[in-house]
């Protein structure tokens, strides 16, 4: 999964599972025709497609996912520093803040997130 930058249709698919999982395929066969005005053989074939990329399973017909939410924009997140500031995070902070200023809450969040992970 890590690198897989999923398309706009897979990512409301993974949506619908990782609000209702464990869910059936016969379930999501259904709730993919009534959100999303899929066939069957559809589903069955982004099911297919996201259980090779490691993001889903699907055993004795029950779908489940590998990775949460979270997880995944966590991974998509990282992967954006890395390829628009070449993996720093004070680049990427810089931007983001665009002139901004914290507040106290704000920035003793901050701090304590940079101390939690901070080396050595």
């Amino acid at each position: 999964m890590k690198g897989y930058k999923l398309t706009e249709s897979e990512i409301k698919f993974t949506d619908l599972i990782w609000k209702n999982e464990p869910i059936s395929s016969g379930d999501l066969v259904k709730r993919c025709q009534e959100e999303m005005n899929w066939k069957k053989s559809t589903t069955y074939t982004v099911l297919k497609k996201m259980c090779e990329k490691g993001l889903l399973q699907n055993e004795n017909s029950v779908v489940s996912s590998l990775i949460t939410r979270d997880e995944y924009y966590a991974n998509q997140s990282q992967r954006f520093v890395e390829d628009t500031y070449g993996g720093s995070l004070p680049k990427f902070l810089t931007a983001f803040m665009g002139g901004r200023k914290l507040n106290n809450r704000q920035a003793e969040e901050l701090k304590k997130l940079i101390d939690e992970h901070k080396e050595g």
